[in-house]
């Protein structure tokens, strides 16, 4: 769940409206996998990078949080997740389940192809 707060002046933040990052982080610098769905995050990101395309009138930052959002879900509706969703996604025997360093990878590799074809 991404959170979207805007103030009586017209500030904007954008973000993930949930407790387990931090709890993952700490696992991470010690060196343990985490299997943390990340996706609130990049939504959070996306939102924040597509408002201030908006505010600089730059297309091109716009197009490329469209881009992150349409290669992130792309990710998971091709049945790459982590844990936490694939708990919850259609059982196929398709799906493949990843950590949170392979999730992101996952959705990388998708923002790749589409931003360069």
């Amino acid at each position: 769940m991404t959170s979207v707060l805007v103030s009586p002046n017209g500030w904007y933040e954008y973000e993930a409206a949930h407790g387990t990052v931090q709890k993952h982080y700490y696992k991470h610098l010690k060196g343990e996998e985490t299997s943390s769905n990340s996706m609130a995050l990049i939504f959070a990101w996306s939102g924040g990078l597509r408002k201030r395309g908006e505010l600089d009138g730059t297309p091109e930052v716009i197009g490329f949080a469209d881009k992150l959002e349409e290669a992130a879900i792309a990710t998971v509706e091709g049945g790459t997740m982590t844990g936490d969703l694939l708990a919850l996604a259609e059982k196929k025997a398709s799906n493949k389940k990843v950590n949170t360093q392979g999730f992101i990878d996952a959705i990388a590799e998708n923002l790749r192809k589409k931003l360069h074809g």
